[in-house]
């Protein structure tokens, strides 16, 4: 057996309850969820860029809210390798964006 050690860390409510439930319903400890978890992510950021990894939480200014509230009602036209993409006519070769 490995040898073990205990960490402590402060979350949020919501995120307590998700874990119990999740613990609960598949009969694991809290304890065994939190270090697959913990050992999913780490292994993760070993292996993927880290331009790839989106995290869990995303923080946005008032004014960055606005701009994105901007984008999405008002989103720009798609470029043609988009549009033919979406229409199945694309080509064999993956379009060059």
């Amino acid at each position: 057996m490995q040898q073990q050690t205990q960490i402590s860390a402060f979350i949020s409510t919501a995120t307590k309850e998700r874990l119990e439930r999740y613990a609960d319903a598949h009969g694991l400890k809290k304890g065994a969820v939190v270090e697959a978890a913990l050992l999913h992510h780490l292994q993760a950021l070993d292996e993927l860029p880290l331009d790839v990894v989106v995290p869990a939480r995303l923080w946005a200014t008032a004014e960055d809210f606005a701009r994105i509230s901007d984008l999405v009602a008002h989103p720009a036209a798609p470029t043609a390798a988009m549009q033919a993409f979406v229409d199945g006519d694309a080509a064999d070769e993956p379009p060059q964006w």
